[in-house]
This record gives C-alpha cells, structure tokens and sequence, in this order.
C-alpha cells in the first residue's frame, strides 16, 4: 500500500523563490514589449501595458508591489493625456521595476 502512495506523488520538484521570482519579471518584459512604440504613441503604450501587468500575479510582495504601481502609473498617464505628474509616476516606477528585475527596460 505505501508502494501505491508514493507514485501518487508529483515528481516534479518545486520551483524555488528566485525561479519563481524570474519568471514573473519574464512575464514583466513580455507585457511591456507589446503594444505602440512609446516614443511614437506615449498614451497608447501606456494603454497596452495596463491589463497585461495586473494579469501577472506573484507570491512576491514587493514586486507584485511594484507591478500593480507600474500598472497604475500608467493608467494615471493613459487618464490624464501623458500629465508630467503621470510620467513622474511611471518613470520612479520602471525604476522600481528595472531595481527588482535587473534587465528589463520598462
């Protein structure tokens, strides 16, 4: 009986805090590479980049933190037609983003 027990279990091994962590700032670069050029059309990249960033989800407090600031930068940014205020709060932001995902240029 402890035979069957033991192949009921999953083989594949957990992944750690850092691989966890990886992952989610991939998942990061991918949204913010999609969308307008942000020097041709600032607000519609700001646009494309707020439901893709509050899709992603991590275990990680600080930089689950960090995603929903960037995403509400730019909902700030798309909402107030680019407001210098607004560029302010997307740019400490993706500096936030860039400090906790070395690599990624948001």
């Amino acid at each position: 009986m402890a035979l069957l027990l033991g192949a009921c279990g999953s083989s594949k091994p957990a992944l750690s805090s850092a691989q966890v962590k990886k992952q989610t700032c991939e998942q990061v670069q991918a949204a913010l590479s999609d969308g307008p050029d942000p020097e041709a059309d600032p607000v519609g990249h700001a646009q494309a980049q707020i439901l893709p960033l509050r899709e992603i989800h991590t275990a990680d407090g600080a930089l689950h933190r960090a995603i929903e600031t960037l995403a509400a930068a730019y909902q700030s940014f798309s909402s107030t037609d680019g407001s210098s205020a607004a560029k302010s709060a997307v740019s400490a932001a993706s500096k936030t983003i860039e400090h906790l995902c070395p690599g990624i240029e948001s």
